[in-house]
């Protein structure tokens, strides 16, 4: 009996398994929200970086691209992109496109069009949204990949699905990230606060260590081997020195760093007091 023949649905799956994003593109990406003409309502632009060799995408840089909307349509200023590309393969050339960007929740209507044209530059790029509106003093960044939806052997829609995202920052970076959350900031926080900060942060984490471990020892929480191993990674990391010995270094350090600050307040100051006079100079 002869086998017989069924048109079906078929998803033409993506082969990246993750991105990571630095601190830097999504401070970017909100500078140019910020600095949007007053008709639009989001911003679109290109993400650059590289593909790692285990596949992740590794997304470094980025840059707006101005475009006009109108409902659904999107028409975007390609000269303008190609020229944006050229200038920072200048200055980094071994950043390529890795994919686009859009500010708001989610996928919208125009993103597939976007996409399409992204798809030509390279194969199989990143979608990454940034909610600006930070709801809830949280800031929503999510990362996608198209896969094609197929009946038979004709395209007929484009799925976005999503994929791991790394955001990953030191100490000072989640410090700027923070405030850039808060609807309201009096001042940026200096560097001693910053440290301040930090510090508090950090006792937190080791509070919230020893509760864990606590926790498993009581039986009052299913011990995971992969956090075991991460805390017995942090503690076999610390240098066996004794307490006296400890506390002179980060006596010492505190020190050291006093003296960068004061040090670069001096420089700051003194730069200012020459741009003074130059600008006096150039009055009289």
């Amino acid at each position: 009996m002869a086998a017989s023949n069924h048109t079906v649905l078929q998803f033409s799956s993506s082969n990246t398994l993750s991105a990571k994003i630095h601190p830097l593109v999504i401070f970017n990406i909100c500078d140019c929200y910020v600095r949007r003409p007053d008709q639009a309502e989001r911003v679109i632009g290109t993400l650059l970086g590289s593909v790692l060799p285990d596949g992740t995408v590794d997304i470094r840089n980025s840059y707006a691209v101005p475009h006009n909307e109108s409902g659904d349509q999107v028409a975007l200023e390609i000269e303008y992109h190609h020229t944006m590309l050229l200038s920072h393969q200048k200055v980094n050339p071994k950043e390529v496109i890795v994919g686009w960007y859009s500010t708001g929740l989610g996928v919208t209507g125009g993103s597939a069009l976007i996409h399409e044209f992204y798809s030509r530059e390279v194969s199989n790029p990143i979608h990454l949204t940034v909610d600006t509106g930070f709801a809830d003093g949280e800031g929503t960044i999510k990362a996608f990949v198209s896969n094609n939806l197929s009946l038979g052997d004709q395209q007929i829609s484009a799925h976005f699905q999503e994929i791991p995202l790394d955001l990953r920052m030191v100490e000072a970076e989640r410090i700027g990230f923070d405030n850039l959350k808060s609807t309201y900031v009096d001042k940026i926080p200096s560097d001693l606060e910053g440290m301040e900060a930090s510090m508090t942060h950090l006792l937190a984490l080791i509070d919230d260590t020893y509760k864990y471990v606590d926790d498993v020892v009581e039986g009052r929480v299913i011990p995971d081997n992969n956090i075991g191993k991460c805390i017995s990674d942090a503690v076999g990391s610390l240098p066996k020195i004794p307490s006296s010995a400890f506390d002179k270094l980060v006596n010492d350090s505190l020190q050291d760093h006093s003296l960068m600050l004061y040090l670069s307040s001096i420089t700051r100051t003194q730069l200012s007091l020459a741009e003074k006079l130059n600008t006096a100079a150039q009055i009289l």
